[in-house]
């Protein structure tokens, strides 16, 4: 049954030597009648020729305003740092560089109130981590992250581009990537991303970052304010890294004892999180949360 969400559909893939990276999948997305109406490709300005022939490969597929019967328009997007092409993802400068293209293109996109399906199969891996990471900020609910799996006798006969579209026996499939999308969830996160708001330029995650961990401080305050002097002090041993029979040594008492204040702690944390009473905690937990607070 054909889609009945109003918004305009966008299809982002990332692209490397391999066009038919992008109709595989798309002719996929259309099949499932997925009412795409744009198509935009993300890629790395390489000097080995290969995208250059990707895109004029492409190009034709969309030369007429038209995919498969349907007005599809397509956009070819490098990777800029600054306003120089990015050739390759060499160090940490250039992937924050390649983060807020994506960044900007996904809040831009979510602004126009678009549906968005990814795929990150093309191209550099990280070129596809980087995608994902950003998409974790901007997805909503009705947004997709895809990766395709293509069987190895048709990845051979397709290399290039020399076959850009299969039959529906072929074995290719798209996998949707299992994928929380933590901006839908705190809104504020997608803000503190914007360039005006960093505190680091060489960390373009400091904003969310800080946000999350004054979160968990203050989530941190309320434990320890519901716990008693003796509670608090099994607590810290937890937190050092210690395990129960450490932290029985550490405090000369029973293992028992620190079973029963270990408890009482996690049932405070539990309250905190907001964490469901069926799901397992233990006192890892403990030391993930509060090193870093004490």
């Amino acid at each position: 049954m054909p889609s009945l969400n109003p918004r305009p559909t966008t299809f982002l893939a990332t692209l490397g030597g391999q066009p038919q990276v992008v109709t595989f999948a798309l002719d996929a997305l259309l099949a499932a009648d997925i009412p795409i109406s744009e198509v935009i490709v993300l890629y790395l300005a390489s000097t080995d020729g290969r995208i250059p022939q990707s895109l004029t490969i492409l190009k034709s597929e969309f030369a007429t305003g038209w995919y498969n019967g349907r007005p599809i328009t397509f956009q070819p997007l490098p990777i800029r740092a600054g306003r120089a092409l990015l050739r390759d993802i060499y160090d940490e400068g250039d992937a924050n560089a390649a983060w807020e293209v994506v960044n900007q293109l996904l809040a831009r996109l979510k602004s126009e109130w678009r549906t968005l399906h990814v795929c990150i199969s093309g191209g550099r891996r990280i070129l596809g981590l980087l995608t994902m990471s950003a998409a974790m900020l901007h997805f909503g609910h009705h947004d997709v992250l895809w990766h395709m799996y293509t069987p190895d006798e048709i990845q051979a006969l397709a290399y290039g581009g020399a076959l850009l579209h299969l039959p529906a026996d072929s074995g290719f499939r798209l996998i949707r990537v299992p994928m929380m999308p933590w901006g839908s969830y705190f809104p504020a996160l997608r803000d503190l991303t914007r360039p005006s708001l960093s505190n680091d330029s060489n960390d373009v995650l400091a904003g969310p970052r800080q946000l999350m961990d004054a979160v968990d401080r203050t989530r941190c305050q309320a434990v320890l304010a519901a716990l008693t002097e003796r509670q608090q002090e099994v607590l810290r041993a937890f937190a050092a890294g210690l395990s129960p029979q450490q932290v029985a040594e550490k405090l000369y008492i029973s293992i028992k004892t620190v079973d029963t204040h270990k408890t009482a702690v996690l049932a405070e944390c539990r309250n905190a999180w907001e964490l469901p009473e069926n799901g397992r905690l233990d006192y890892r937990f403990l030391a993930d949360k509060f090193d870093g607070y004490f």
